[in-house]
């Protein structure tokens, strides 16, 4: 962990959150085209006497052309006491007041051929009142396609590794191994999708280059993401992609509720139910011990991308 130097770290990284999230869905806008779905922005304010003070912005298409419903939230709160989500690696901060602001986003695109993607990039200061506060980062992105494809996978990790390169060339493989243990559920013995990167509790390089390294992969999600939409958008799909995809949103689901500690920590801090569910999927289907045939697209997703290999 490390103190942050400067008073006015909060407010600069609440500014350059804001930009990323005014930034993305621009070019979400952009894609779905002219008379396309625009992003509706709903504003919110916890109001005082709440648990949890702050506010934020909750931007996201529904019903779209391209995407079927892609939020993208930024939020900046503050507590009391840190949750148990956020302290059982630092018990000294344990019962500290806090704030934790970021922006996350999860897209779930209308072709079954598009994958959905998650980015989220955070900041967490905590300590006693009138002490400078201790900060630490986290995030990263992570794809989940349904109908896999190579080249579609090794630029979103190739994007991933050259973000982080110039932090240390230990950090891609890194996070990259962290994001394989993280997005994984436990109770299938199954990746949630293809990977990426992910970092959590993290301020090893000093404050000002923790920021920087989180402010790159932030930075780097568009075009990670977008020439993957651009390339598969228009890919004919029936029934049968339609009906897969639902069947895999469906572990999605079981993931965010059942082992993400961000909804766990927004759930148990108080936060904007709302705004911390933006990432479900408008429509998700569950089927009973459900197998596809051996030499099919749907086979071959569960035997080649969610599996932990090196993509690069």
């Amino acid at each position: 962990m490390s103190m942050a130097p400067h008073s006015d770290a909060v407010p600069r990284v609440r500014a350059w959150l804001m930009e990323l999230q005014a930034r993305i869905i621009a070019a979400l806008e952009d894609l779905e085209g002219e008379g396309g779905a625009r992003a509706v922005t709903d504003p919110w304010h916890k109001a005082p006497g709440e648990a949890l003070q702050g506010d934020g912005i909750t931007r996201i298409i529904e019903g779209g052309r391209v995407f079927e419903r892609a939020g993208c939230g930024f939020s900046h709160v503050r507590g009391p006491r840190l949750p148990p989500s956020a302290t059982q690696h630092r018990p000294e901060l344990a019962g500290a007041p806090f704030e934790a602001i970021g922006v996350s986003l999860v897209f779930h695109p209308r072709n079954p051929y598009v994958p959905t993607v998650h980015m989220n990039v955070r900041m967490i200061a905590a300590g006693p009142p009138g002490q400078t506060p201790v900060c630490w980062f986290g995030g990263g992105m992570d794809l989940t396609p349904y109908y896999g494809f190579d080249e579609d996978v090794v630029h979103f990790h190739r994007s991933c590794r050259d973000a982080l390169t110039p932090f240390g060339d230990d950090k891609y493989p890194r996070f990259k191994q962290w994001c394989d243990e993280y997005f994984y559920l436990k109770h299938r013995d199954e990746q949630r999708g293809a990977g990426g990167v992910f970092f959590d509790d993290f301020a090893e390089l000093g404050f000002e280059q923790s920021l920087a390294m989180t402010q790159a992969v932030g930075n780097a999600f568009l075009g990670a993401y977008l020439p993957i939409v651009q390339r598969r958008q228009d890919t004919p799909y029936g029934e049968r992609e339609r009906d897969f995809q639902l069947y895999r949103r469906g572990r999605y689901v079981e993931f965010n509720l059942v082992w993400d500690r961000g909804t766990h920590f927004g759930l148990q801090s108080g936060g904007r139910t709302e705004s911390i569910l933006l990432s479900m999927p408008p429509l998700a289907g569950w089927s009973y011990r459900r197998e596809a045939a051996e030499g099919t697209p749907e086979t071959e997703l569960t035997q080649r991308f969610l599996v932990r290999r090196d993509w690069l």
